[in-house]
């Protein structure tokens, strides 16, 4: 991207001069170097998929790796996902449903006509609070649907909503906890994985993608190259759990399990709910252990899970507490 420089010799009187002005259209926008951010994605697993899903011989994108879409915005290069892929990103500490945005993710858009219009590549953002079930936000376009969108061809920021990848490159798209607050199978207070999926932007029914609505979503299509669909470059966090537990909540069945385990010894969960879901898993988010239990009493055999610091999850009736354990 060029830029062309301006000078002007005359006298101006003092002002006060605000770094990373928003650009058009991106009033919402969270710059990369914004102090608002306390971490950033520190694991990742990709799934790509073809550089135009319509013709599979071309194959898969090939931009990027694992560690593109970990660190800081703007350091490590981004992870092309081809049409329909994806990349799951994990965090040291889960994320927490906080006063306004509470996390964003940040794209490579560009410019295409001044401020007003981008060349931008979509995704759906989905979160987790168990690596296991994902609720996506509702997304909305409202890009007409009239005529397929081409590659290089340029929209408003504006015509989108919860979508990843509404701004140029530096700027993230934040996303606020608060929307999902109350739906089933995800604690907003502990979010430990992030799912991000490449929009298929072709409006050909075979391949299209839809909005909570019902939309089609018209996307840049198709984008035949190593680097197509949506380039993610970064996750930023601004509201974190600062402990690895949440507190136990009113509501909480009174589940019984102890909190500090011995290695070589067996240990019971008792007065549990009858279908509960139970789930132990590091603090990586690998799961170690996982079944659904329809007695009140459940012994776990010695040996069964290594010394450290571990997370226990209860999910009853699409409700679902943690609560961390050490092994020793």
């Amino acid at each position: 991207m060029k830029y062309r420089l301006l000078i002007c010799f005359y006298w101006l009187p003092c002002v006060v001069i605000f770094a990373q002005p928003r650009p058009y259209g991106h009033e919402q926008a969270i710059h990369q170097d914004s102090n608002i951010f306390v971490a950033w994605a520190t694991k990742s697993t990709i799934a790509r998929s073809f550089q135009n899903i319509a013709d599979v011989s071309l194959g898969y994108t090939t931009i990027g790796d694992i560690n593109s879409a970990t660190g800081k915005a703007g350091q490590n290069g981004v992870v092309s996902l081809g049409d329909g892929g994806s990349v799951i990103l994990q965090f040291d500490k889960p994320i927490k449903n906080g006063p306004g945005a509470d996390f964003a993710v940040f794209e490579n858009g560009i410019r295409v006509l001044g401020d007003t219009t981008l060349f931008m590549e979509l995704a759906f953002v989905e979160v987790s609070s168990d690596g296991v079930n994902y609720v996506r936000f509702p997304a909305y376009s409202f890009t007409p649907v009239n005529k397929q969108m081409m590659n290089g061809e340029g929209n408003s920021p504006n015509m989108v909503h919860n979508l990843a990848g509404r701004y140029a490159a530096t700027w993230g798209t934040p996303f606020d906890l608060e929307v999902l607050k109350g739906v089933s199978g995800i604690n907003v207070n502990f979010i430990t994985h992030i799912k991000i999926i490449d929009v298929v932007g072709s409006l050909d029914d075979r391949f299209a993608t839809y909005d909570v609505l019902g939309n089609k979503i018209n996307d840049p299509f198709p984008t035949p190259f190593a680097s197509g669909g949506f380039d993610l470059d970064a996750v930023g966090v601004i509201h974190q759990q600062l402990e690895l537990f949440t507190p136990q909540a009113a509501n909480q069945p009174t589940i019984q399990f102890p909190s500090l385990i011995k290695s070589d010894e067996s240990f019971t969960v008792q007065h549990i709910p009858a279908g509960c879901k139970f789930t132990i898993y590091d603090m990586q988010g690998k799961i170690l252990l996982q079944q659904t239990i329809n007695e009140q009493m459940l012994t776990i055999p010695s040996g069964t899970l290594s010394p450290g610091f571990l997370m226990a999850a209860f999910q009853v009736n699409g409700e679902i507490w943690v609560n961390k354990i050490m092994v020793y």
